[in-house]
């Protein structure tokens, strides 16, 4: 990097820049201190002084840890300890703690990610994908030691094997790494950057989930409501159907969250994949499910309740219903591409008001900060249009394979 030419910076840098900046590189601030933006995107400040007569840089610690203030704080004063002699390296290393282990690290940023997390199955599976395919090599390892050979060797048994599960535990060892990076437990470069280029290339297959042809959508209907299902489930599997929601939005759904009033029922943040408050429009047959599933209730708080008073529907209950009827052939997920390709073939509805139904974030970031409306008024008018379609009486009974 070569030296700038006139008036040394200082106090270059403030809150604003420092957020916004994004270009990977050195970025001075001034008196010796740096901020670090990795190719990732993760940023760490970096204080370059002098030590014992010798250029040394050190690692002050991550931004999301340490802010401005007191990065050039600490700079200060560990600049003032060098000009006055002190071995500020050896300082620095008896100040930091032990380098833990990989399993160490990732246990920790699983803890401190914990709270961004989807969902619970998401948070248990991105620790337990760790536990089964990487401890086993390298998780008793110091993190400051394991290199991209370390990360090859896992990675490799499973890349061809389980394509999708690897991809995700090499961006999960990346985030831990980058963590020990940040945190000065290692230095240089993320040793997963890179590693795909010695790896097989994925062939890039669509994966969709089984549907159901539309035009068959009444007859299933009607099979369900005729077959021995239990009648929570029954009622359940219609009215996910109808909303085109996800199985744990229905199961998991509330009678806090439903007003009948307005025909609404409004999903929370924390229950949608998008993360954010989803309302759903209820249709006269939603209304009528509901009201049944109210004379099953005894007083539990979730709308379909299962076995055990208090307690909802399993999560697995559609998935035995399809069994039960012998339809392997699709998934219950699958009913919310049945429901986007009637309204692609069937409706006129402008394709915003179809994602914005199926609670998908529409657009880039930019497009979805502009989109204030949820499209409710015209989105109650598809549901309606589908829930007349789903239910009606089919003229002929349709074939349920083929």
């Amino acid at each position: 990097m070569p030296k700038p030419k006139g008036r040394h910076p200082h106090q270059r840098l403030n809150a604003v820049r420092v957020k916004n900046i994004s270009k990977p590189g050195r970025h001075a601030d001034g008196n010796g201190l740096y901020l670090l933006v990795e190719k990732s995107g993760a940023k760490r400040w970096m204080l370059r002084t002098i030590v014992a007569g010798k250029r040394c840089d050190i690692g002050l610690g991550s931004l999301q840890l340490v802010k401005l203030p007191a990065a050039r704080e600490e700079a200060t004063r560990l600049r003032s300890l060098a000009r006055k002699g002190q071995d500020v390296l050896a300082a620095r290393r008896s100040e930091r703690k032990t380098v833990p282990t990989f399993e160490g690290a990732a246990k920790t940023v699983h803890e401190q990610h914990a709270a961004s997390f989807r969902n619970k199955k998401h948070k248990i599976d991105w620790l337990a994908s760790l536990e089964a395919d990487v401890f086993p090599v390298f998780g008793s390892r110091p993190v400051n030691t394991i290199d991209a050979g370390d990360v090859l060797k896992a990675l490799t048994p499973i890349w061809n094997t389980k394509p999708e599960t690897a991809r995700r535990i090499k961006q999960r060892v990346k985030v831990v790494l980058d963590w020990a990076i940040a945190s000065g437990h290692r230095s240089g470069n993320n040793p997963v950057d890179g590693i795909t280029k010695v790896l097989p290339r994925h062939r890039q297959t669509a994966s969709h989930h089984p549907a159901l042809p539309y035009t068959q959508v009444p007859a299933f209907v009607q099979t369900i409501r005729d077959s021995k299902t239990g009648e929570p489930a029954k009622l359940a599997f219609e009215f996910l159907i109808l909303t085109a929601a996800r199985t744990t939005e229905v199961t998991g759904a509330k009678w806090s969250e439903i007003d009948r009033a307005s025909k609404t029922w409004t999903i929370p943040a924390e229950r949608i994949k998008a993360g954010r408050e989803h309302r759903v429009p209820l249709s006269e047959r939603c209304l009528e499910l509901l009201a049944a599933a109210e004379k099953l209730s005894d007083g539990c708080p979730y709308v379909f309740r299962g076995r055990t008073p208090k307690v909802p529907l399993s999560n697995m209950v559609f998935l035995m219903v399809l069994r039960r009827l012998k339809r392997t052939d699709i998934t219950t997920h699958g009913f919310r591409s049945t429901f986007r390709d009637w309204t692609a073939e069937r409706t006129n509805a402008p394709r915003a008001v179809c994602e914005a139904a199926l609670a998908h974030v529409v657009g880039n970031k930019t497009e979805a900060a502009y989109m204030r409306s949820d499209l409710f008024e015209q989105r109650t008018k598809l549901m309606d249009s589908w829930a007349q379609f789903a239910t009606k009486e089919p003229a002929k009974v349709l074939p349920l394979h083929g």
